[in-house]
């Protein structure tokens, strides 16, 4: 099954590419309010046990750079929904 996710484009601008066994994503935070909401999901990274599971590397302009492990794709949308950053993922067939 293959993961899909949607977001509020008046509130994050997403893209993401395939490297190797990793993805990079850029990710830019329109909305004030959710200013805070790539720190928290960062947090939630740093405090497991892998080290090199979601890398985040922040810019000006509430725009980071994320490499992620193929293995923590999945962990790291659901992050990114539950702190509102993506307001829909879904499981489809092929």
């Amino acid at each position: 099954m293959k993961l899909t996710y949607d977001w509020n484009k008046d509130i994050v601008e997403i893209s993401e590419t395939q490297v190797s066994n990793e993805l990079e994503f850029t990710i830019r935070i329109l909305s004030d309010h959710h200013f805070n909401s790539m720190k928290l999901v960062q947090k939630n990274f740093e405090a497991n046990d892998v080290i090199t599971d979601v890398l985040v590397y922040p810019y000006t302009n509430h725009e980071y750079r994320v490499v992620v492990r193929n293995d923590f794709y999945e962990d790291f949308i659901l992050q990114l929904c539950k702190y509102q950053l993506v307001t829909k993922v879904e499981w489809k067939k092929g």
